[in-house]
């Protein structure tokens, strides 16, 4: 059956529908609230001579479809779909970075805190989310002085004969030493930390009052003392509290700039009536496929005009039911494929660069709201977009079912809002000038963001990364390069040799070096950098770590950046890699000092190699010149290596030399073992 006939049997109800191309990837999803409609609008739209669907239209060779008993749900579906199969002809979300949470591990034996970016379902506690990011880290700090939880690796399943840093300089209760605390006081201060994160001080106030006048009365002074510093604490909180509140309602605002066929979206977020922070995302490979019908481009018109044209209505959703509002905006068979493709600009404000742009901010933003709050935890009251479009009443209302509470996407004309997301245009312009026109953001700049990214508690001022050099296991080396503050540091670079491990083994090799480079910071003590970074994957990451974990530091930030795929890993995130954009400045300079390590531990194991080939016994084999020796080395990286094959597998030495020559080298090492043999028998 072909793509036609295929159309044809399709049903009539809402839906998703995903075209395949001759490999049976998914080259786009879209959705519909009658499929076979939809899906035959794309060849009438096609046959138009219009250029942009005809190229999807010549790559689908199927279709697929999935029906749901309304759009509320075809809108779910094709959000879902989009973020899985990431279809090339659809809008996608490249930043995936969400904003961070706390999380209290409720389900273990002594709970911990920990800062996350990803909710899951596994019987923690979560609160956030924290703008802007490193509030959160400030927070868990806060904790850890004043409610003595900590964010540790220790395992807590178990007691341990002794505790850390942490416990010491009052920062832990110290759960992993038997005696140390009890499990009621433990629970009592996890309760404690879910009051404050709560939001409910004054239950918080009574709870630490009334047990630092119980510890009091039982002359625990230590303890009431405790009691006393936190409850002052939270006096403090209440105060900033109070400073910041206001009436008005949290709202997120949308500003953008297209030009030259790239985009610059900024994203900021007010809570409470202020900018707490804001959010960069930029496009370079717009889908070609992006093109917006007439039909549609006069409805998103007629929604923008009804808007400003009645004060009202302006700025929000229309009164009529969503499926009253969309049926309108349905499209007739006989009409352009809708939602794909890009037209001109729609509202006087909107900054498109040039007349004629076949960019479609309505589109677009219907597709970037779709991806960015459907799976969200915490949406916001009121969204400002710089345009309308289609979708923005039924996704609203799909949002407030989901949340729980109302729901505004505005599209504003004139006033204070539309001042506002007139502000944010112009930073989003910016942001364009920055990222496109290659002006370098400062050394400061890019610190912070090497912070955000790896979720540091401070910019970081110093880094010292390791790799690993050998052939084959010989001459195993490790190189230390150090950055800081801005530029590579060459008088702290180190050389190290690798001395406990034989043959290829990354892991002990890198186990070894980070023990034997920190174990002397700590005896000589001395500071440790502001980030340990690793070249290689989780494997060289967790070696690093377990090096770390023996000389008892379990706070230090530790990072991998692993070849090719050049994913960050960041310990104790394992199953949340940071992916960074291949522009990224932050990307950038984690490369270069990564570069620069491999390149100094190469050139040392090179030194190393020549050293050790000056001397070669090979030269002392019969027929075997400095040209033979090169080769053999080169083939079976070392001495060790061609002894061995010498011993067991003869024949293999003629894939680099004559078999004279390998009868030579086979019986030079025989005869070699036998002395030695002969040797160790005469020994008394």
């Amino acid at each position: 059956m072909d793509l036609q006939q295929k159309i044809r049997t399709l049903p009539t109800s809402p839906g998703c529908y995903l075209y395949k191309n001759a490999e049976g990837e998914v080259i786009y999803v879209g959705k519909a609230k009658n499929l076979r409609a939809r899906v035959r609008s794309y060849f009438l739209d096609a046959s138009q001579s219009n250029a942009k669907t005809g190229t999807l239209m010549r790559e689908a060779v199927d279709v697929d479809y999935i029906t749901v008993a309304n759009e509320h749900e075809a809108l779910a579906l094709e959000n879902n779909l989009i973020k899985q199969r990431k279809p090339r002809f659809n809008i996608l979300l490249r930043d995936d970075k969400t904003y961070p949470y706390i999380k209290l591990t409720m389900g273990d034996r002594y709970p911990k805190v920990f800062v996350t970016r990803r909710l899951r379902k596994d019987g923690s506690a979560y609160f956030g989310p924290y703008f802007p990011g490193n509030l959160a880290h400030r927070l868990i700090d806060l904790i850890h002085r004043s409610f003595l939880i900590p964010s540790c690796k220790v395992d807590l399943s178990r007691y341990h004969p002794r505790a850390c840093l942490q416990y010491y300089i009052k920062r832990c209760l110290g759960p992993c030493v038997e005696g140390f605390t009890t499990p009621e006081e433990y629970r009592h201060a996890i309760r404690d930390v879910q009051l404050f994160l709560e939001g409910r001080p004054g239950e918080l106030e009574q709870r630490l009052t009334t047990r630092m006048r119980q510890a009091a009365e039982a002359e625990q002074y230590e303890l009431a003392a405790r009691l006393r510093d936190q409850l002052s604490t939270v006096h403090q909180m209440l105060d900033k509290q109070r400073i910041a509140t206001t009436d008005n309602e949290d709202a997120d605002v949308f500003g953008f700039h297209y030009e030259n066929e790239m985009l610059a979206v900024n994203l900021f977020h007010m809570r409470s009536g202020k900018i707490v922070d804001r959010r960069d995302f930029f496009w370079e490979d717009l889908p070609e496929f992006m093109e917006v019908s007439r039909d549609e481009e006069t409805d998103v018109a007629i929604l923008a005009s009804r808007n400003s044209s009645d004060p009202d209505r302006r700025g929000a959703r229309a009164s009529a039911s969503p499926t009253e509002s969309l049926a309108s905006l349905e499209p007739d068979p006989a009409c352009a494929a809708p939602e794909i493709g890009e037209g001109s600009s729609l509202v006087q404000h909107t900054p498109v660069s040039e007349p004629g742009s076949s960019f479609s901010p309505a589109a677009f933003f219907s597709a970037l709201l779709k991806q960015l709050y459907l799976d969200q935890g915490y949406v916001p009251r009121s969204i400002l977009v710089p345009v309308d479009f289609p979708d923005r009443a039924i996704l609203a209302d799909l949002l407030a079912e989901r949340t729980g509470h109302r729901i505004e996407i505005l599209a504003p004309q004139r006033g204070e809002k539309r001042s506002l997301v007139d502000l944010v245009g112009q930073n989003a312009k910016h942001s364009y000038d920055q990222r496109f026109r290659v002006l370098l953001p400062s050394q400061k700049a890019i610190a912070e963001a090497l912070q955000e990214a790896l979720m540091l508690e401070e910019p970081p001022r110093r880094i010292e990364c390791f790799d690993i050099s050998h052939i084959q296991g010989a001459e195993t080396v490790a190189s230390m390069v150090v950055w800081e503050d801005g530029g590579m540091k060459k008088s702290d670079y180190r050389k190290f040799q690798v001395r406990t491990v034989t043959g290829v083994d990354d892991f002990a090799s890198m186990h070894e070096i980070i023990h034997r480079r920190y174990k002397r910071l700590l005896d000589e003590k001395k500071p440790f950098p502001s980030l340990i970074l690793i070249d290689g994957g989780l494997g060289q990451l967790h070696a690093a770590a377990d090096a770390l974990n023996e000389i008892g530091v379990t706070l230090q930030p530790l990072a991998s950046i692993a070849k090719r795929e050049e994913i960050i890993y960041v310990y104790g995130q394992d199953n949340e890699p940071v992916v960074l954009d291949r522009r990224s400045p932050v990307l950038h300079l984690v490369q270069k000092i990564r570069d620069e390590s491999h390149r100094f531990a190469l050139s040392y194991h090179r030194k190393r190699r020549e050293m050790r080939d000056r001397d070669s016994e090979l030269l002392s084999i019969p027929g075997v010149g400095p040209r033979t020796r090169q080769r053999l080395l080169e083939h079976f990286g070392s001495v060790r290596a061609i002894r061995q094959t010498a011993e067991k597998t003869p024949d293999a030495l003629t894939s680099v030399v004559n078999t004279a020559t390998a009868d030579k080298i086979r019986r030079y090492f025989t005869d070699e073992a036998t002395a030695g043999g002969a040797a160790l028998n005469v020994l008394p």
